[in-house]
C-alpha cells in the first residue's frame, strides 16, 4: 500500500496573514500488509508529531498524506526507519508550491481588475465566486437563477446556481456539490467552470439540452464557505467547518462526516481535534443542514454528485459498511462509463468501486446519506491528481481538469435523465 506523508512547519505569516510551511516535505510509504499499516496507525493517533493526514490509512494500494511540522521531519524519519517502513520523498519544498499559488492568484486578480472578465483557469476569493454565480444568473436569465439556501456558521451566504428550462412544481433535479473540503480548491473551480459549460452549451449541445428539457440542476460552488475563505487567509490546507466546539480549543466539525446516516460509525472520530470528527450530532452543521433542509423540501432529486479532490476515483455507496449497495450494479456500470468518458480527453484514469472498499469507510458522508434517503444515482468523484501536488493543483490544470470531469458528468446526467421514471 502506498502513502504519502506531508510535514508541515507553520511559521510566520503570508499573504493576509496566512501560515507558512518552510521546510516542509511530502513522503510516500509502501505499506504492504496489515500489521505495518498498524505500525503507521501509531502515527495517526499520536498528538506528538502535530501529524495532518490529507489522506488516512485505507486498503492496500492507496495512498495516505499528511502534513507534518518540519521541526518533527527528523523524529518522523526515525519513526519510520524503525518500525521498518519505506518512504520517498515527493514534495521537497511545500512552500514554493504554495509560492506559486499565491503569485498567480495575485497576478489574476490585477487582470480581472483592468477587465472584469473572470477567469475559469485561475482560483478565486469567495466574493468573486458569488459575483460571477450573480453575473451568469444576469446573462442567462431563461435559464440559471442564483437562490440563497440558507448561511454558513460565521454567517456567509450560501449560494446554489439553479438551471431550469421549466416552471411550476419542482421537476426531477441533479444536485452537484463542490468544495465541501475547503482546500480541495480544483473542486470548487471545476464546479464554477461546469457552471459556465451549462449555460453557454444549451441550446448547442444535445445531451445538456435534452438533460434541462426534463430536469432541472442545482449546483453548490462552495459548500463549506467559511473553510474557503479560512484555507485564503489563514491555513491552505483546512479541511473543516469553522464552528465552535465547546469545551475544546479545537475548532470545526468535517462536513462529510456529520450527515444524518451511520452518524458516528466507523471512518469518524468522537476527536474535535481530528480532522474527521463527526461533529456534536447529526447535522450539527448549518452547512449541512442548509443542504439537507434544501434537498428534503424539494422532494424531488434523482442524483447528487459530489465533487472532492484529490485521487482520481469515481465513487459510489457505501461508505459505511462493505455490504454492496441495492443499486450497486447499475451504480458500477454508469460509473465505468462515465470514467471511460472522462479519460478520452486526455487519458485521465479513474478508478471505480463503492467508497468503503475502494478507499476506506466512513460514515456520515453525503451521498451515503444521499442514497438512504431515495436519492438513487450518488456519486463522488476525486478529481486529479493522484499526490504529484494534493490539493496544490496549478492553476494550468482546472480548464483540462474541468473539461475532462464533464465528459463523467454528462455521461452520469444522461443516464439519470434516461432512468427517471
Amino acid at each position: 500500500m502506498k502513502w504519502i506523508l506531508f510535514f508541515g512547519a507553520l511559521i510566520g505569516s503570508g499573504i493576509c496573514g496566512r501560515e507558512k510551511f518552510f521546510g516542509d516535505q511530502v513522503f510516500r510509504i509502501n505499506v504492504r500488509n496489515g500489521d505495518e499499516i498498524s505500525k503507521l496507525n501509531q502515527l495517526v493517533n499520536s498528538d506528538n508529531f502535530k501529524l495532518n493526514f490529507w489522506k488516512y490509512p485505507s486498503t492496500f494500494g492507496r495512498p495516505v498524506d499528511v502534513l507534518v511540522p518540519s521541526v518533527n521531519l527528523q523524529p518522523v524519519k526515525s519513526f519510520l526507519k524503525s518500525q521498518g517502513l519505506e518512504y520517498s520523498v515527493t514534495i521537497e519544498d511545500l512552500q514554493a508550491l504554495l509560492d506559486n499559488e499565491d503569485e498567480e492568484m495575485q497576478h489574476n486578480k490585477g487582470q480581472e481588475r483592468s477587465s472584469n472578465n473572470f477567469n475559469y483557469g485561475a482560483y478565486h476569493s469567495l466574493e468573486a465566486i458569488y459575483h460571477e454565480m450573480e453575473s451568469i444568473a444576469r446573462d442567462f436569465p431563461n435559464l440559471a437563477s442564483r437562490v440563497k439556501i440558507g448561511h454558513s456558521f460565521e454567517n456567509r451566504s450560501m449560494y446554489v446556481l439553479k438551471f431550469s428550462t421549466g416552471e411550476g412544481r419542482p421537476r426531477p433535479a441533479i444536485w452537484l456539490n463542490a468544495g465541501i473540503h475547503s482546500r480541495e480548491w480544483i473542486s470548487q473551480a471545476t464546479a464554477m467552470w461546469t457552471s459556465r459549460k451549462i449555460v453557454s452549451d444549451y441550446g448547442k449541445d444535445p445531451a445538456i439540452t435534452s438533460i434541462l428539457e426534463k430536469m432541472d440542476i442545482f449546483l453548490l460552488p462552495v459548500a463549506n464557505p467559511d473553510g474557503y475563505v479560512y484555507t485564503q487567509t489563514q491555513n491552505r490546507f483546512w479541511r473543516k467547518t469553522r464552528s465552535l466546539n465547546p469545551g475544546t480549543h479545537c475548532i470545526g466539525t468535517d462536513p462529510n462526516r456529520n450527515w444524518n446516516v451511520s452518524f458516528a460509525g466507523e471512518g469518524a472520530s468522537n476527536n474535535p481535534c481530528s480532522e474527521v470528527y463527526h461533529g456534536a450530532y447529526a447535522n450539527s452543521e448549518v452547512e449541512v443542514k442548509s443542504v439537507v433542509d434544501f434537498i428534503q423540501g424539494h422532494g424531488n432529486f434523482k442524483s447528487f454528485i459530489d465533487l472532492h479532490s484529490y485521487s482520481q476515483l469515481l465513487m459510489y455507496p457505501y461508505g459505511y459498511t462493505v455490504k454492496k449497495a441495492p443499486d450497486a450494479e447499475e451504480l458500477d456500470e454508469v460509473a465505468r462509463r462515465a470514467a471511460k468518458a472522462l479519460a478520452s480527453l486526455s487519458g485521465t484514469e479513474y478508478q471505480v468501486g463503492p467508497t468503503c472498499t475502494t478507499v476506506y469507510p466512513a460514515s456520515g458522508s453525503s451521498i451515503d446519506w444521499a442514497y438512504d434517503n431515495g436519492i438513487k444515482y450518488a456519486f463522488t468523484f476525486e478529481l486529479r491528481d493522484t499526490g504529484h501536488y494534493g490539493f496544490l493543483l496549478p492553476a494550468n490544470q482546472i480548464i483540462p481538469t474541468a473539461e475532462e470531469t464533464w465528459l463523467g458528468l454528462k455521461t452520469i446526467m444522461e443516464h439519470v435523465r434516461d432512468n427517471l421514471y
